[in-house]
């Protein structure tokens, strides 16, 4: 009898060390708050919601947000303001606000490079005239905005390449991608998604170092037929990936020809795109179809396209350990927000945690327990 105690005892004790929970902070766009969700293994939680907003009598946006490398911080894009919008700088062990600083219009996507440690957002510029855009340089340790560099005409989706040394971002209506060299703070290279690619041969090889970008015409006016709203680098190959949010496919550029190399034909309407850590698998959200799609890059197949539970579907992040997805899902009307979490192995949704209206913005902070 004590032999079979000690085998359950043991199982139990194993079974414990083994358990992960995983945290992500997503922002409820319409409700102005930020919401904690906690994920188990098995059940997906909101644990802690915390509100962001100014003005009482304003919805102000919470859109863009990020977990510095350390762990130690969050930072918020709130969008609206007068007339600029504002990023925040909170702790993450208390989730108390700690400093803030202006940038440009519709403040948006960010992430903080690891080579400099200074963060980039892009100033999506949702309510201005259609003219180029910006990404805002900000020094996170003093919450100072250094620079600001004019790239595209509604700038969203922006990412940094793992070594922190190029910055990418689209322009949404303009339909350009941009690299930034983090380290000088200019635009390096800069690519019309919109032109055939057989006609990009050549483009890497302009010195646009050599040019004044705040005097180009960065596609004002034009209305891209791609329309890309998300850019993401690979982990390990010279590759990035951006959402045509208009013809419904998913580029591959090749950083080394500057052109693109591949398309993914997804369903309507992509949003988001991340890869896992391990590089092995892409995780799209179809905004317009609400569903998720799961691509396997070494093969270029789709694996699975999941019905999301709410419509409206919005971003993804990814678990360091790359086994699971958090797809935040707006919802509609005076629905809730929530995120879907889906396991990238079993390729299936596995639970969901409901949050404020209009989930929007997410991002991975952490990993607790096991070995």
């Amino acid at each position: 009898m004590r032999f079979i105690v000690a085998i359950i005892l043991g199982y139990s004790i194993t079974v414990n060390a083994l358990a992960q929970d995983y945290y992500v902070y997503v922002t409820a766009e319409s409700e102005d708050e930020v919401a904690v969700v906690k994920f188990d293994g098995e059940k997906a939680e909101t644990i802690k919601r915390i509100p962001v907003g100014v003005w009482p009598a304003e919805i102000e946006g919470p859109h863009g947000i990020t977990v510095d490398p350390n762990g130690k911080y969050w930072y918020l894009s709130l969008a609206h303001g007068n007339p600029f919008g504002t990023l925040y700088k909170f702790e993450t062990e208390t989730d108390k606000l700690v400093g803030k600083t202006t940038l440009g219009l519709f403040p948006a996507t960010m992430q903080i490079s690891t080579a400099t440690g200074l963060l980039y957002c892009v100033n999506f510029n949702l309510h201005g005239d259609m003219v180029p855009s910006s990404v805002s340089v900000v020094d996170p340790e003093s919450m100072t905005e250094l620079k600001r560099i004019t790239t595209g005409t509604m700038p969203h989706g922006s990412r940094i390449s793992s070594d922190g040394l190029r910055h990418y971002s689209v322009a949404m209506m303009s339909g350009e991608l941009f690299e930034i060299n983090t380290l000088d703070l200019e635009v390096s290279r800069k690519l019309d998604l919109d032109l055939d690619d057989t006609s990009m041969d050549g483009m890497a090889t302009v010195d646009h170092s050599k040019m004044d970008h705040n005097k180009m015409d960065h596609g004002a006016m034009k209305h891209s037929k791609v329309k890309p709203t998300w850019v993401i680098p690979h982990p390990v190959w010279d590759k990035v990936y951006v959402a045509g949010n208009g013809s419904n496919e998913i580029l591959e550029i090749d950083l080394d020809k500057w052109k693109i190399s591949n398309r993914f034909s997804g369903d309507k309407g992509p949003y988001n795109v991340e890869i896992t850590p391990d590089g092995n698998k892409m995780v799209v959200t179809y905004k317009t179809a609400a569903k998720t799609g799961i691509w396997d890059l070494n093969t270029g197949k789709e694996l699975a396209r999941l019905d999301n539970n709410r419509r409206v579907s919005h971003g993804v992040a990814i678990s360091s350990d790359s086994k699971y997805a958090f797809v935040s899902v707006e919802g509609v009307g005076g629905e809730p927000g929530s995120v879907d979490v889906i396991d990238l192995e079993k390729l299936k949704i596995v639970d969901t945690a409901e949050l404020g209206k209009q989930a929007g913005g997410i991002y991975f902070w952490k990993m607790e327990g096991g070995n």
